[in-house]
């Protein structure tokens, strides 16, 4: 009877034993404060380390210099001795005409962004396009360099004349100017285009009669206070490296409003100015409503 009551005991004891460890198991893991402050503190020693073995280099790169400087000054013939430990500072200076001379290529391809490909034998350009300090549209032109350079693929607008283009500014010899036509004419086009949005917006009460593709056609419709007379002005862009009109026509039932003193100053205006601010002062002066 004392077996079966002692067993009965130590079977309860077993039972409490196992239930404390299941709940000690489900008690969360808290990550220890002190192994984090160790480990931040090794990640800023090694960042403390890193900065000292720099400032080193630095300091002993522009020691090599000053030697190097004062011996061209003294026409001295002399060669300096560069032991073992410099060879790491050659490097560096081999590094840094390197990339002087990658900054020297990109500037003359214009500064533009590109990528290589097609294995190395092609280059795609990217042509940002911008107006009045906003950025729009970004076109992407593609060529390949052996064994001519040619165009390959491009998402640029059809009327703009890349194969005349190209030929006008020798791509096979000057690749950076025929970057900077094309990055001309997109501009221009981008200009245009964002001068008819911005009359949209603008001037409600101008209304865009007929406009193209190009934007080197715009017609609108003016409506003159003096007996809600309507104006109707055409603005011709032919020279499509640039945002501003080339000539300005107007048609009126009154053949004398054109050519009256105002509106001719008008339309010198809408020859040197963009067409939506040209506008504004248009109104400002009550020409037109």
């Amino acid at each position: 009877m004392e077996g079966a009551s002692t067993r009965g005991v130590l079977s309860h004891l077993s039972l409490l034993e196992v239930q404390a460890r299941n709940r000690g198991s489900q008690v969360p893991q808290q990550p220890s404060r002190v192994k984090e402050l160790k480990a931040k503190v090794e990640a800023l020693t090694s960042q403390r380390d890193q900065l000292k073995a720099e400032l080193q280099i630095h300091k002993k790169l522009q020691k090599l210099r000053a030697p190097a400087d004062k011996h061209e000054e003294d026409g001295e013939d002399e060669e300096m001795d560069i032991d073992s430990k410099s060879s790491e500072l050659f490097h560096l200076m081999a590094r840094h005409s390197e990339l002087t001379d990658l900054l020297h290529a990109h500037n003359l391809i214009g500064g533009y962004d590109a990528i290589t490909t097609n294995g190395g034998k092609g280059m795609c350009f990217s042509l940002a396009t911008e107006y009045e300090g906003v950025y729009l549209d970004t076109y992407n032109l593609e060529l390949n360099l052996k064994p001519k350079v040619r165009i390959s693929r491009h998402n640029i607008p059809p009327f703009i004349p890349l194969n005349s283009l190209a030929e006008q500014s020798d791509l096979q010899t000057d690749v950076g100017a025929f970057l900077a036509t094309v990055s001309q004419h997109l501009n221009a086009f981008a200009g245009r285009r964002q001068q008819l949005k911005l009359v949209k917006e603008q001037h409600k009460s101008v209304e865009v009669m007929e406009s193209n593709l190009l934007c080197s056609i715009l017609v609108l419709m003016f409506t003159v206070p003096k007996d809600k007379t309507p104006l109707l002005c055409t603005l011709e862009y032919t020279d499509h490296t640039r945002c501003l009109p080339t000539r300005v026509h107007l048609n009126c039932h009154d053949k004398l409003l054109p050519d009256s003193p105002n509106w001719k100053k008008n339309c010198s205006l809408l020859k040197e100015v963009p067409v939506h601010r040209a506008l504004m002062a248009i109104k400002k002066d009550s020409d037109i409503v």
